[in-house]
Protein backbone atom coordinates (compact mmCIF):
# COMPACT_ATOMS: atom_id res chain seq x y z
CA UNK A 1 0.00 0.00 0.00
CA UNK A 2 1.14 3.76 -0.90
CA UNK A 3 2.57 5.88 1.71
CA UNK A 4 0.57 9.02 2.59
CA UNK A 5 4.01 11.03 1.62
CA UNK A 6 3.85 9.07 -1.63
CA UNK A 7 0.38 9.75 -2.58
CA UNK A 8 0.47 13.15 -1.47
CA UNK A 9 3.43 13.78 -3.90
CA UNK A 10 1.71 12.54 -6.62
CA UNK A 11 -1.48 14.37 -5.91
CA UNK A 12 0.66 17.62 -6.01
CA UNK A 13 2.02 16.32 -9.46
CA UNK A 14 -1.39 16.36 -10.94
CA UNK A 15 -2.34 20.01 -9.60
CA UNK A 16 1.01 20.95 -11.43
CA UNK A 17 -0.13 19.02 -14.58
CA UNK A 18 -3.69 20.66 -14.21
CA UNK A 19 -2.27 24.27 -14.19
CA UNK A 20 0.12 23.45 -16.53
CA UNK A 21 -2.76 22.76 -19.09
CA UNK A 22 -5.46 24.43 -17.97
CA UNK A 23 -3.73 27.84 -16.81
CA UNK A 24 -5.96 30.31 -14.52
CA UNK A 25 -8.95 27.91 -14.70
CA UNK A 26 -7.81 26.60 -11.59
CA UNK A 27 -8.88 28.92 -8.88
CA UNK A 28 -7.13 27.41 -6.05
CA UNK A 29 -5.37 23.86 -5.27
CA UNK A 30 -5.44 23.26 -1.58
CA UNK A 31 -3.90 20.34 0.88
CA UNK A 32 -6.76 19.60 2.95
CA UNK A 33 -6.63 18.84 6.62
CA UNK A 34 -4.81 15.52 6.53
CA UNK A 35 -3.98 14.85 3.34
CA UNK A 36 -7.25 15.45 1.72
CA UNK A 37 -6.32 18.05 -1.77
CA UNK A 38 -8.27 19.91 -3.11
CA UNK A 39 -8.63 21.62 -6.71
CA UNK A 40 -10.74 24.80 -7.40
CA UNK A 41 -11.96 25.22 -11.16
CA UNK A 42 -13.94 27.45 -13.07
CA UNK A 43 -17.54 26.22 -13.85
CA UNK A 44 -16.97 27.01 -17.66
CA UNK A 45 -13.79 24.39 -17.26
CA UNK A 46 -15.13 22.00 -14.44
CA UNK A 47 -16.13 19.50 -16.99
CA UNK A 48 -12.83 19.61 -19.19
CA UNK A 49 -10.93 19.91 -15.96
CA UNK A 50 -13.15 16.20 -14.75
CA UNK A 51 -12.71 14.69 -18.48
CA UNK A 52 -8.75 14.92 -18.14
CA UNK A 53 -8.64 13.60 -14.13
CA UNK A 54 -10.68 10.69 -15.59
CA UNK A 55 -8.70 9.75 -18.64
CA UNK A 56 -5.32 10.91 -18.14
CA UNK A 57 -4.79 10.71 -14.18
CA UNK A 58 -6.93 7.59 -13.34
CA UNK A 59 -9.49 9.02 -11.21
CA UNK A 60 -11.89 6.38 -12.30
CA UNK A 61 -14.14 6.40 -9.37
CA UNK A 62 -16.31 9.58 -8.28
CA UNK A 63 -17.25 8.18 -4.75
CA UNK A 64 -19.45 11.33 -3.64
CA UNK A 65 -21.13 14.76 -5.26
CA UNK A 66 -23.09 16.98 -3.17
CA UNK A 67 -23.14 20.43 -2.98
CA UNK A 68 -22.76 23.52 -0.23
CA UNK A 69 -24.82 26.49 0.44
CA UNK A 70 -22.30 29.09 1.48
CA UNK A 71 -24.95 31.52 3.04
CA UNK A 72 -23.79 32.26 6.25
CA UNK A 73 -20.18 31.54 5.40
CA UNK A 74 -20.13 34.81 3.20
CA UNK A 75 -19.23 32.74 0.12
CA UNK A 76 -19.83 34.91 -3.35
CA UNK A 77 -21.01 33.30 -5.18
CA UNK A 78 -23.48 31.63 -2.70
CA UNK A 79 -23.29 28.10 -3.59
CA UNK A 80 -20.32 25.42 -4.27
CA UNK A 81 -20.34 22.13 -5.81
CA UNK A 82 -18.24 19.19 -5.18
CA UNK A 83 -17.38 15.94 -6.41
CA UNK A 84 -15.37 13.43 -4.17
CA UNK A 85 -12.93 11.76 -6.79
CA UNK A 86 -10.96 8.32 -6.25
CA UNK A 87 -7.99 6.62 -8.28
CA UNK A 88 -8.45 2.95 -7.45
CA UNK A 89 -5.11 2.12 -9.06
CA UNK A 90 -2.62 4.84 -7.40
CA UNK A 91 -5.03 4.94 -4.24
CA UNK A 92 -5.16 8.71 -4.86
CA UNK A 93 -8.38 11.24 -3.32
CA UNK A 94 -9.21 14.33 -4.79
CA UNK A 95 -11.99 16.83 -4.22
CA UNK A 96 -13.17 18.90 -7.24
CA UNK A 97 -14.90 21.70 -6.25
CA UNK A 98 -16.38 24.83 -8.29
CA UNK A 99 -18.23 27.94 -7.30
CA UNK A 100 -21.91 27.99 -9.00
CA UNK A 101 -22.43 31.24 -10.31
CA UNK A 102 -26.49 32.11 -10.60
CA UNK A 103 -27.41 33.61 -7.31
CA UNK A 104 -30.79 31.95 -6.28
CA UNK A 105 -30.86 29.67 -9.07
CA UNK A 106 -27.02 28.41 -9.14
CA UNK A 107 -25.52 26.35 -12.16
CA UNK A 108 -22.95 24.13 -13.02
CA UNK A 109 -21.94 21.46 -15.93
CA UNK A 110 -23.07 17.74 -14.86
CA UNK A 111 -20.46 15.54 -14.55
CA UNK A 112 -23.06 12.47 -14.96
CA UNK A 113 -21.67 12.15 -18.90
CA UNK A 114 -18.32 11.28 -17.31
CA UNK A 115 -19.37 9.34 -14.08
CA UNK A 116 -22.82 8.30 -14.78
CA UNK A 117 -22.92 7.48 -10.82
CA UNK A 118 -23.03 11.69 -10.42
CA UNK A 119 -26.89 10.99 -11.53
CA UNK A 120 -28.21 10.80 -8.47
CA UNK A 121 -25.78 12.43 -6.13
CA UNK A 122 -26.52 15.59 -8.53
CA UNK A 123 -30.44 15.35 -8.65
CA UNK A 124 -30.12 15.12 -4.70
CA UNK A 125 -28.23 18.46 -4.70
CA UNK A 126 -30.72 19.75 -7.03
CA UNK A 127 -33.59 18.70 -4.96
CA UNK A 128 -32.47 19.57 -1.25
CA UNK A 129 -30.26 22.62 -2.21
CA UNK A 130 -31.17 24.05 -5.73
CA UNK A 131 -28.12 23.97 -7.74
CA UNK A 132 -29.17 22.82 -11.43
CA UNK A 133 -26.61 20.61 -13.43
CA UNK A 134 -26.52 21.54 -16.85
CA UNK A 135 -25.90 18.80 -19.14
CA UNK A 136 -27.70 16.56 -16.52
CA UNK A 137 -30.17 13.71 -18.33
CA UNK A 138 -32.42 13.80 -16.09
CA UNK A 139 -32.43 16.93 -13.88
CA UNK A 140 -35.60 16.25 -11.36
CA UNK A 141 -36.34 15.83 -7.76
CA UNK A 142 -35.44 12.77 -6.29
CA UNK A 143 -36.14 12.41 -2.35
CA UNK A 144 -39.49 15.05 -2.62
CA UNK A 145 -42.71 15.39 -4.41
CA UNK A 146 -42.38 17.29 -7.94
CA UNK A 147 -44.41 20.24 -6.78
CA UNK A 148 -42.27 20.80 -3.53
CA UNK A 149 -41.73 24.24 -3.09
CA UNK A 150 -38.11 25.37 -1.77
CA UNK A 151 -35.10 23.16 -1.41
CA UNK A 152 -35.20 22.22 2.46
CA UNK A 153 -30.96 22.26 2.49
CA UNK A 154 -30.42 26.12 1.94
CA UNK A 155 -29.80 27.98 4.86
CA UNK A 156 -32.51 30.32 4.82
CA UNK A 157 -34.78 27.50 4.66
CA UNK A 158 -36.85 26.81 7.86
CA UNK A 159 -35.32 23.85 10.46
CA UNK A 160 -39.06 22.76 10.47
CA UNK A 161 -39.31 22.64 7.31
CA UNK A 162 -41.80 23.55 5.03
CA UNK A 163 -45.52 23.34 4.83
CA UNK A 164 -46.82 19.94 2.74
CA UNK A 165 -47.76 20.89 -0.26
CA UNK A 166 -50.75 17.97 -0.71
CA UNK A 167 -52.43 15.41 1.06
CA UNK A 168 -54.21 12.17 0.42
CA UNK A 169 -57.18 13.02 2.68
CA UNK A 170 -58.26 16.39 0.77
CA UNK A 171 -60.52 18.51 1.89
CA UNK A 172 -59.73 18.53 5.94
CA UNK A 173 -60.02 22.02 6.98
CA UNK A 174 -56.38 21.67 8.91
CA UNK A 175 -55.07 21.73 5.47
CA UNK A 176 -56.91 25.53 4.68
CA UNK A 177 -54.35 26.81 7.06
CA UNK A 178 -51.60 26.29 5.06
CA UNK A 179 -52.25 28.83 2.41
CA UNK A 180 -51.04 27.22 0.28
CA UNK A 181 -53.36 25.33 -3.43
CA UNK A 182 -54.15 21.56 -2.54
CA UNK A 183 -53.98 19.88 -5.31
CA UNK A 184 -56.46 16.62 -5.68
CA UNK A 185 -54.89 13.41 -6.00
CA UNK A 186 -55.78 13.07 -9.51
CA UNK A 187 -54.23 16.72 -11.05
CA UNK A 188 -50.73 14.91 -9.53
CA UNK A 189 -48.26 14.45 -12.74
CA UNK A 190 -47.31 10.92 -12.50
CA UNK A 191 -43.03 10.64 -11.42
CA UNK A 192 -42.23 9.15 -14.84
CA UNK A 193 -38.86 9.01 -16.07
CA UNK A 194 -38.07 10.81 -19.37
CA UNK A 195 -37.29 7.97 -21.92
CA UNK A 196 -39.97 5.71 -20.94
CA UNK A 197 -42.82 4.93 -23.56
CA UNK A 198 -45.83 3.95 -22.05
CA UNK A 199 -47.56 3.72 -25.73
CA UNK A 200 -45.10 1.23 -27.01
CA UNK A 201 -45.03 -1.06 -24.39
CA UNK A 202 -46.61 -1.61 -20.26
CA UNK A 203 -45.30 0.16 -17.59
CA UNK A 204 -46.12 -0.92 -14.45
CA UNK A 205 -45.31 -0.30 -10.77
CA UNK A 206 -43.58 -2.83 -8.38
CA UNK A 207 -44.21 -1.24 -4.60
CA UNK A 208 -43.76 0.21 -2.35
CA UNK A 209 -45.46 -2.25 -0.63
CA UNK A 210 -43.92 -5.05 -2.40
CA UNK A 211 -42.12 -7.51 -0.01
CA UNK A 212 -38.96 -7.85 -2.02
CA UNK A 213 -38.25 -4.46 -2.50
CA UNK A 214 -37.00 -4.90 1.15
CA UNK A 215 -38.76 -1.57 2.16
CA UNK A 216 -40.85 1.13 0.63
CA UNK A 217 -39.39 1.57 -2.56
CA UNK A 218 -41.76 2.11 -5.42
CA UNK A 219 -40.34 0.95 -8.75
CA UNK A 220 -41.40 2.00 -12.51
CA UNK A 221 -41.02 -0.62 -14.83
CA UNK A 222 -40.99 -0.72 -18.48
CA UNK A 223 -41.85 -3.97 -19.73
CA UNK A 224 -41.91 -5.71 -23.27
CA UNK A 225 -43.83 -8.55 -22.44
CA UNK A 226 -42.30 -10.02 -19.81
CA UNK A 227 -38.94 -8.50 -20.47
CA UNK A 228 -37.54 -5.28 -18.53
CA UNK A 229 -36.85 -2.32 -21.19
CA UNK A 230 -35.67 0.13 -18.03
CA UNK A 231 -35.91 0.13 -14.23
CA UNK A 232 -36.56 3.96 -12.63
CA UNK A 233 -37.02 3.62 -8.64
CA UNK A 234 -38.69 6.11 -7.05
CA UNK A 235 -37.58 6.82 -3.50
CA UNK A 236 -37.78 9.37 -0.77
CA UNK A 237 -41.30 7.85 0.82
CA UNK A 238 -39.19 7.32 3.75
CA UNK A 239 -37.01 10.99 3.83
CA UNK A 240 -36.15 11.75 7.14
CA UNK A 241 -33.91 14.96 7.07
CA UNK A 242 -31.26 13.34 8.66
CA UNK A 243 -28.60 15.81 7.00
CA UNK A 244 -30.57 18.70 7.81
CA UNK A 245 -30.82 17.74 11.54
CA UNK A 246 -27.35 17.38 12.20
CA UNK A 247 -26.40 20.57 11.09
CA UNK A 248 -28.73 22.08 13.96
CA UNK A 249 -27.66 19.51 16.54
CA UNK A 250 -24.34 19.54 18.32
CA UNK A 251 -21.24 16.99 17.12
CA UNK A 252 -21.74 15.08 19.86
CA UNK A 253 -25.27 14.53 19.81
CA UNK A 254 -25.97 13.47 16.28
CA UNK A 255 -24.53 9.82 16.78
CA UNK A 256 -27.48 8.64 17.86
CA UNK A 257 -29.01 9.74 14.55
CA UNK A 258 -26.54 7.81 12.70
CA UNK A 259 -28.17 4.28 14.46
CA UNK A 260 -31.39 4.89 12.38
CA UNK A 261 -29.77 5.17 8.78
CA UNK A 262 -28.44 1.75 7.71
CA UNK A 263 -30.74 0.48 10.20
CA UNK A 264 -28.70 -3.14 9.81
CA UNK A 265 -25.53 -1.49 10.12
CA UNK A 266 -25.39 0.72 13.28
CA UNK A 267 -21.88 0.22 14.47
CA UNK A 268 -20.71 0.55 11.61
CA UNK A 269 -22.31 3.99 10.86
CA UNK A 270 -21.63 4.77 14.50
CA UNK A 271 -17.72 4.51 13.30
CA UNK A 272 -17.93 6.67 10.59
CA UNK A 273 -19.07 9.21 11.83
CA UNK A 274 -17.00 9.36 14.85
CA UNK A 275 -13.71 8.48 12.93
CA UNK A 276 -14.64 11.73 10.82
CA UNK A 277 -15.05 14.40 13.44
CA UNK A 278 -12.11 12.66 15.65
CA UNK A 279 -10.03 13.08 12.26
CA UNK A 280 -11.30 16.74 12.44
CA UNK A 281 -10.53 17.01 16.06
CA UNK A 282 -7.03 15.11 15.64
CA UNK A 283 -7.45 13.20 18.77
CA UNK A 284 -6.13 10.24 19.71
CA UNK A 285 -8.32 7.06 20.52
CA UNK A 286 -7.07 4.36 23.39
CA UNK A 287 -5.49 0.82 22.14
CA UNK A 288 -8.30 -0.68 23.84
CA UNK A 289 -10.92 1.55 22.39
CA UNK A 290 -9.59 0.70 19.10
CA UNK A 291 -9.86 -2.87 19.11
CA UNK A 292 -13.24 -2.84 20.52
CA UNK A 293 -14.38 -0.82 17.57
CA UNK A 294 -13.03 -3.17 14.85
CA UNK A 295 -14.79 -6.66 16.93
CA UNK A 296 -18.22 -4.12 16.65
CA UNK A 297 -17.64 -3.76 13.09
CA UNK A 298 -17.02 -6.85 12.10
CA UNK A 299 -19.66 -8.13 14.05
CA UNK A 300 -21.76 -6.01 12.61
CA UNK A 301 -20.66 -6.63 9.10
CA UNK A 302 -21.84 -10.26 9.41
CA UNK A 303 -25.31 -9.61 10.98
CA UNK A 304 -25.69 -7.46 8.18
CA UNK A 305 -24.51 -9.71 5.56
CA UNK A 306 -26.53 -12.66 7.35
CA UNK A 307 -30.03 -10.22 7.23
CA UNK A 308 -28.66 -10.02 3.36
CA UNK A 309 -28.32 -13.57 2.85
CA UNK A 310 -32.11 -14.65 4.84
CA UNK A 311 -34.20 -12.09 3.03
CA UNK A 312 -32.47 -12.64 -0.84
CA UNK A 313 -33.10 -16.44 -0.08
CA UNK A 314 -36.02 -16.11 0.92
CA UNK A 315 -36.87 -13.52 -1.97
CA UNK A 316 -35.74 -16.22 -5.09
CA UNK A 317 -36.17 -19.41 -3.59
CA UNK A 318 -38.70 -20.92 -0.88
CA UNK A 319 -37.41 -24.61 -1.28
CA UNK A 320 -34.85 -23.27 0.91
CA UNK A 321 -36.57 -21.42 3.07
CA UNK A 322 -35.16 -22.82 6.16
CA UNK A 323 -31.56 -21.02 5.27
CA UNK A 324 -33.86 -17.80 6.66
CA UNK A 325 -34.02 -19.64 10.43
CA UNK A 326 -30.54 -20.86 10.14
CA UNK A 327 -29.35 -17.44 9.46
CA UNK A 328 -31.66 -15.68 11.45
CA UNK A 329 -30.70 -18.01 14.24
CA UNK A 330 -26.63 -16.52 14.10
CA UNK A 331 -27.34 -12.85 13.86
CA UNK A 332 -29.34 -13.05 17.01
CA UNK A 333 -26.47 -14.14 18.90
CA UNK A 334 -24.64 -10.87 17.14
CA UNK A 335 -27.27 -8.91 18.41
CA UNK A 336 -26.84 -10.65 22.30
CA UNK A 337 -23.23 -9.51 22.38
CA UNK A 338 -24.23 -6.20 21.14
CA UNK A 339 -27.51 -5.86 23.96
CA UNK A 340 -24.56 -6.93 26.39
CA UNK A 341 -22.09 -4.31 25.73
CA UNK A 342 -24.91 -1.37 25.54
CA UNK A 343 -28.35 -2.86 26.17
CA UNK A 344 -29.78 -2.43 22.78
CA UNK A 345 -29.91 -4.80 19.81
CA UNK A 346 -30.72 -2.82 16.31
CA UNK A 347 -30.37 0.82 17.51
CA UNK A 348 -27.03 0.67 19.58
CA UNK A 349 -24.86 4.41 19.74
CA UNK A 350 -22.51 1.84 21.38
CA UNK A 351 -19.60 3.92 19.24
CA UNK A 352 -18.51 7.67 20.70
CA UNK A 353 -16.70 10.24 19.47
CA UNK A 354 -12.85 9.69 21.42
CA UNK A 355 -13.92 5.70 22.50
CA UNK A 356 -16.71 4.04 22.90
CA UNK A 357 -19.33 4.13 25.23
CA UNK A 358 -18.48 1.80 28.55
CA UNK A 359 -16.05 -1.24 28.09
CA UNK A 360 -16.64 -4.59 27.57
CA UNK A 361 -18.82 -6.64 30.51
CA UNK A 362 -17.10 -9.22 31.82
CA UNK A 363 -19.21 -12.18 30.36
CA UNK A 364 -18.58 -10.52 26.49
CA UNK A 365 -15.22 -12.54 25.44
CA UNK A 366 -16.79 -15.73 26.51
CA UNK A 367 -19.72 -15.62 24.29
CA UNK A 368 -17.76 -14.31 21.59
CA UNK A 369 -15.93 -16.73 21.40
CA UNK A 370 -18.57 -19.66 22.01
CA UNK A 371 -19.69 -17.21 18.65
CA UNK A 372 -16.25 -17.75 16.86
CA UNK A 373 -16.21 -21.27 17.47
CA UNK A 374 -19.64 -22.15 16.06
CA UNK A 375 -19.84 -19.83 13.20
CA UNK A 376 -17.19 -21.38 10.30
CA UNK A 377 -19.37 -24.87 10.52
CA UNK A 378 -22.38 -22.78 10.40
CA UNK A 379 -20.89 -20.81 6.90
CA UNK A 380 -19.98 -24.22 5.99
CA UNK A 381 -23.83 -25.31 5.83
CA UNK A 382 -24.85 -21.94 4.04
CA UNK A 383 -22.62 -22.72 1.26
CA UNK A 384 -23.28 -26.39 1.17
CA UNK A 385 -27.01 -25.72 0.72
CA UNK A 386 -26.72 -22.74 -1.89
CA UNK A 387 -23.26 -22.67 -3.67
CA UNK A 388 -23.84 -25.40 -5.62
CA UNK A 389 -27.45 -25.80 -5.97
CA UNK A 390 -28.83 -26.46 -9.75
CA UNK A 391 -31.94 -23.96 -8.57
CA UNK A 392 -29.52 -21.09 -6.80
CA UNK A 393 -27.38 -20.81 -9.77
CA UNK A 394 -29.89 -21.22 -12.18
CA UNK A 395 -32.04 -17.84 -10.22
CA UNK A 396 -28.31 -15.99 -9.75
CA UNK A 397 -25.62 -16.73 -12.53
CA UNK A 398 -25.41 -14.42 -15.70
CA UNK A 399 -28.74 -11.79 -13.96
CA UNK A 400 -27.83 -8.52 -13.15
CA UNK A 401 -24.09 -8.23 -14.54
CA UNK A 402 -21.68 -4.63 -13.92
CA UNK A 403 -19.34 -5.57 -16.18
CA UNK A 404 -15.85 -3.50 -14.07
CA UNK A 405 -16.23 -0.24 -16.08
CA UNK A 406 -19.96 -0.24 -15.33
CA UNK A 407 -19.18 -0.77 -11.58
CA UNK A 408 -16.26 2.02 -11.44
CA UNK A 409 -18.95 4.52 -13.14
CA UNK A 410 -21.72 4.13 -11.55
CA UNK A 411 -19.78 4.58 -8.16
CA UNK A 412 -20.51 1.24 -6.86
CA UNK A 413 -18.30 0.31 -3.87
CA UNK A 414 -18.01 -2.47 -1.36
CA UNK A 415 -19.39 -5.74 -2.53
CA UNK A 416 -20.53 -4.44 -5.69
CA UNK A 417 -17.52 -3.59 -6.67
CA UNK A 418 -15.41 -5.91 -5.46
CA UNK A 419 -18.05 -8.37 -7.04
CA UNK A 420 -17.01 -7.55 -10.29
CA UNK A 421 -13.03 -7.60 -10.21
CA UNK A 422 -12.10 -4.48 -8.57
CA UNK A 423 -9.88 -5.21 -5.54
CA UNK A 424 -10.88 -2.11 -3.81
CA UNK A 425 -11.69 -2.03 -0.10
CA UNK A 426 -11.24 1.13 2.29
CA UNK A 427 -9.77 -1.15 5.19
CA UNK A 428 -7.07 -1.99 3.22
CA UNK A 429 -6.32 1.06 0.88
CA UNK A 430 -6.91 4.11 3.92
CA UNK A 431 -6.84 1.88 7.16
CA UNK A 432 -8.61 3.32 10.28
CA UNK A 433 -8.75 2.23 13.32
CA UNK A 434 -5.98 -0.15 13.49
CA UNK A 435 -7.22 -2.10 10.28
CA UNK A 436 -3.57 -2.32 8.95
CA UNK A 437 -2.77 -4.47 12.10
CA UNK A 438 -4.93 -7.12 10.84
CA UNK A 439 -4.38 -9.91 8.92
CA UNK A 440 -7.10 -10.37 6.22
CA UNK A 441 -7.94 -10.93 2.17
CA UNK A 442 -10.45 -8.87 0.46
CA UNK A 443 -12.42 -11.49 -1.56
CA UNK A 444 -13.29 -10.47 -5.55
CA UNK A 445 -15.12 -12.09 -8.18
CA UNK A 446 -14.43 -11.48 -11.92
CA UNK A 447 -18.20 -12.62 -12.75
CA UNK A 448 -19.90 -9.45 -11.76
CA UNK A 449 -23.71 -11.22 -11.42
CA UNK A 450 -25.86 -11.70 -8.56
CA UNK A 451 -24.33 -15.21 -7.67
CA UNK A 452 -20.44 -13.19 -8.08
CA UNK A 453 -21.57 -10.97 -5.20
CA UNK A 454 -23.12 -13.65 -3.51
CA UNK A 455 -19.65 -15.43 -3.23
CA UNK A 456 -17.79 -11.99 -2.11
CA UNK A 457 -19.80 -11.34 0.75
CA UNK A 458 -20.15 -15.34 1.90
CA UNK A 459 -16.23 -14.99 2.17
CA UNK A 460 -16.05 -11.67 3.87
CA UNK A 461 -18.03 -13.45 6.50
CA UNK A 462 -14.96 -15.26 7.50
CA UNK A 463 -12.59 -12.40 6.74
CA UNK A 464 -14.34 -10.89 9.52
CA UNK A 465 -14.27 -13.44 11.65
CA UNK A 466 -11.09 -13.94 11.17
CA UNK A 467 -10.27 -9.76 12.12
CA UNK A 468 -12.21 -10.42 14.86
CA UNK A 469 -10.44 -13.47 16.40
CA UNK A 470 -7.02 -11.63 16.38
CA UNK A 471 -8.65 -8.62 17.78
CA UNK A 472 -9.95 -10.74 21.03
CA UNK A 473 -6.63 -12.31 20.69
CA UNK A 474 -4.57 -9.11 21.27
CA UNK A 475 -7.44 -7.33 23.14
CA UNK A 476 -5.05 -4.68 25.33
CA UNK A 477 -5.69 -2.98 28.87
CA UNK A 478 -6.34 0.40 29.35
CA UNK A 479 -8.97 3.09 28.71
CA UNK A 480 -12.41 3.10 26.52
CA UNK A 481 -12.18 6.37 26.16
CA UNK A 482 -9.84 9.48 24.91
CA UNK A 483 -8.27 11.03 28.22
CA UNK A 484 -9.36 14.87 26.37
CA UNK A 485 -12.19 15.74 28.87
CA UNK A 486 -12.96 18.61 26.35
CA UNK A 487 -14.12 15.95 23.93
CA UNK A 488 -15.61 12.66 25.89
CA UNK A 489 -17.32 13.27 29.54
CA UNK A 490 -14.72 11.82 32.50
CA UNK A 491 -15.48 9.05 34.47
CA UNK A 492 -18.69 9.22 36.65
CA UNK A 493 -16.45 8.68 39.79
CA UNK A 494 -14.14 11.60 39.28
CA UNK A 495 -17.44 13.78 39.56
CA UNK A 496 -17.43 13.81 43.56
CA UNK A 497 -13.86 14.37 44.25
CA UNK A 498 -12.71 16.42 40.73
CA UNK A 499 -14.17 20.26 40.70
CA UNK A 500 -11.90 19.80 37.15
CA UNK A 501 -13.62 16.72 35.59
CA UNK A 502 -17.17 18.17 37.22
CA UNK A 503 -16.43 21.62 35.08
CA UNK A 504 -15.67 19.74 31.85
CA UNK A 505 -19.04 17.35 32.63
CA UNK A 506 -21.14 20.35 33.02
CA UNK A 507 -19.41 22.39 29.79
CA UNK A 508 -19.82 19.27 27.01
CA UNK A 509 -23.78 18.52 28.08
CA UNK A 510 -24.69 21.72 28.06
CA UNK A 511 -21.90 23.27 24.78
CA UNK A 512 -20.69 20.44 23.31
CA UNK A 513 -17.17 21.13 21.72
CA UNK A 514 -15.87 23.14 19.20
CA UNK A 515 -14.83 21.98 16.02
CA UNK A 516 -12.10 23.53 14.12
CA UNK A 517 -12.64 25.82 10.70
CA UNK A 518 -12.49 23.07 8.18
CA UNK A 519 -13.92 21.08 5.77
CA UNK A 520 -13.39 17.06 5.34
CA UNK A 521 -14.44 13.61 3.50
CA UNK A 522 -14.13 10.75 5.79
CA UNK A 523 -14.86 6.79 4.65
CA UNK A 524 -14.83 3.87 5.76
CA UNK A 525 -15.95 -0.05 4.36
CA UNK A 526 -19.07 -0.81 5.65
CA UNK A 527 -20.95 -3.66 4.72
CA UNK A 528 -22.91 -2.20 2.05
CA UNK A 529 -19.93 0.24 0.77
CA UNK A 530 -17.91 2.94 1.12
CA UNK A 531 -20.21 4.94 4.08
CA UNK A 532 -18.82 8.56 4.48
CA UNK A 533 -19.47 12.00 5.94
CA UNK A 534 -18.39 15.09 4.05
CA UNK A 535 -18.35 17.83 7.22
CA UNK A 536 -17.97 21.17 7.03
CA UNK A 537 -16.98 23.06 10.57
CA UNK A 538 -17.07 26.95 11.14
CA UNK A 539 -16.11 26.98 14.74
CA UNK A 540 -18.88 25.82 16.27
CA UNK A 541 -19.84 23.29 18.39
CA UNK A 542 -22.42 22.18 15.35
CA UNK A 543 -21.91 20.99 11.82
CA UNK A 544 -22.24 23.86 9.49
CA UNK A 545 -23.05 21.19 6.14
CA UNK A 546 -23.50 17.60 7.08
CA UNK A 547 -23.62 15.00 4.38
CA UNK A 548 -23.91 11.40 4.34
CA UNK A 549 -22.96 9.26 1.39
CA UNK A 550 -25.00 6.05 1.88
CA UNK A 551 -23.56 3.17 0.01
CA UNK A 552 -27.38 1.70 -0.78
CA UNK A 553 -28.74 5.36 -1.82
CA UNK A 554 -25.63 5.05 -4.69
CA UNK A 555 -26.19 1.31 -5.60
CA UNK A 556 -29.89 1.79 -5.99
CA UNK A 557 -29.36 4.05 -9.50
CA UNK A 558 -27.40 0.65 -11.17
CA UNK A 559 -30.69 -1.04 -10.85
CA UNK A 560 -31.57 -0.50 -14.24
CA UNK A 561 -28.11 -1.42 -16.00
CA UNK A 562 -28.52 -4.60 -13.92
CA UNK A 563 -31.89 -5.65 -15.02
CA UNK A 564 -32.48 -3.97 -18.55
CA UNK A 565 -32.62 -7.40 -20.97
CA UNK A 566 -33.85 -9.40 -18.13
CA UNK A 567 -37.29 -11.08 -17.02
CA UNK A 568 -39.76 -9.32 -14.41
CA UNK A 569 -38.77 -12.87 -12.14
CA UNK A 570 -34.95 -11.81 -12.12
CA UNK A 571 -35.95 -8.05 -10.90
CA UNK A 572 -36.20 -9.53 -7.51
CA UNK A 573 -32.81 -11.07 -7.76
CA UNK A 574 -30.84 -7.90 -8.87
CA UNK A 575 -32.65 -5.92 -5.84
CA UNK A 576 -31.36 -8.66 -3.46
CA UNK A 577 -27.84 -8.50 -4.40
CA UNK A 578 -28.01 -4.82 -4.58
CA UNK A 579 -28.68 -5.40 -0.09
CA UNK A 580 -30.26 -1.97 0.42
CA UNK A 581 -31.96 -0.37 3.31
CA UNK A 582 -33.95 2.21 2.60
CA UNK A 583 -33.04 3.87 5.80
CA UNK A 584 -29.57 4.56 3.75
CA UNK A 585 -31.41 5.78 0.75
CA UNK A 586 -33.87 8.66 2.14
CA UNK A 587 -31.88 9.63 4.93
Amino acid sequence: MDSAASITVRVEEVEEALRARFGDAILDAAEAFRGDPSVTVRPDKVFAVAHALRDEHGFDLMSDATAIDGLKLGHSPRFTAIWNLYDTTHNRKLRLRTPAPGGDAPKVPSLTPLWAGAGWMEREAFDLLGVRYEGHPDLRRILLPDNWQGHPLRKDAPLGGEPVPFTVTWGEPEFASLGRQILPAESLAPTMPAGMDSSKHMVVNMGPQHPSTHGVLRLIVELDGENVVRVAPDVGYLHSGFEKSGESKRYKDFVFYTDRMDYASAMQNNLAYCVAVERMLDIEIPARAQVIRVIMAELQRIASHLLWLATHVLDLSGTIMSLLMYAFREREMILDLFEMVCGARLTTSYIRIGGVWQDLPPAFMPRLQDFLALMPAHLDDYEGMLTDSVLWKARTQGIGVLTRDQALALSCTGPMLRGSGVKYDIRKARPYSGYENYDFEVPTSELGDTYGRYLVRMQEMRQSLRIVQQAAANLPAGPVKTADRKVALPPRAELDRSMESLIHHFKLMTEGFHVPPMEIYSTIEASKGEHGYFIISDGSAKPYRLHVRGPSFVHLQSLDTMARGHLLSDLVASIGSLDIVLGDVDR
